[in-house]
């Protein structure tokens, strides 16, 4: 079956399941991020690397903000 297709709301949801575990953990996604609202999101829960295919036409965004947050 398809996965989460909203990319905030699996964040979410990783991000719950995980509880405490997130600080200092490495997200990773088989699914690029359209935006970087994801990658705030994670890195407001203190994820500390993120690895995600790319594709997105913003990737860019993404990357400079994992740069600067993580």
């Amino acid at each position: 079956g398809a996965g989460q297709m909203n990319r905030v709301g699996a964040v979410n949801i990783a991000l719950e399941q995980a509880g405490e575990n997130s600080k200092n953990a490495i997200l990773a996604s088989d699914g690029f991020f359209p935006f970087d609202d994801s990658v705030r999101t994670a890195a407001k829960a203190g994820i500390e690397a993120i690895v995600q295919p790319g594709g997105s036409l913003r990737d860019q965004d993404s990357i400079h903000l994992t740069r600067t947050h993580t």
